[in-house]
């Protein structure tokens, strides 16, 4: 299955307390946490790919580069956006951005892979291999 570059895709999220750095438990202030923003960086690029895989097919996320540098306040609306930069085989590697109010907060790469849908969730019910 090929997947072509320049998909692009979005993921918005209004700030609420648990998504803040105190109730993630990676600081101690109430403001947007990095695994949220890490998180709204992967559904992004699920947003992008929406449509262009097949149902025997999923994508995982197995690498991810990210540089948070700008705090953002409860109640403040953010707009992961993604572009898939790269494509080779199954390998996809996106470029994302995240912004509030047209302010970049956080930029980096998300990378994900094309799975046969079936076969990774039989291994993964396997457990590791020794």
């Amino acid at each position: 299955m090929a997947i072509d570059t320049g998909l692009t895709g979005t993921a918005e999220l209004t700030v609420t307390t648990a998504d803040t750095a105190a109730a993630l438990g990676s600081g101690d202030v109430p403001v947007l946490g990095t695994p949220r923003v890490l998180a709204l960086a992967e559904a992004a690029t699920v947003d992008a790919l929406a449509g262009h895989v097949d149902d025997e097919h999923t994508t995982v996320g197995t690498e991810i580069r990210l540089s948070h540098t700008a705090p953002t306040p409860v109640g403040a609306h953010v707009v992961a956006t993604a572009r898939l930069d790269g494509a080779e085989g199954g390998r996809l590697v996106f470029g994302v951005a995240v912004t509030q109010d047209g302010r970049q907060v956080a930029v980096g790469t998300v990378e994900r892979v094309l799975v046969h849908r079936a076969r990774f969730l039989d291994g993964a019910l396997r457990g590791p291999r020794r």
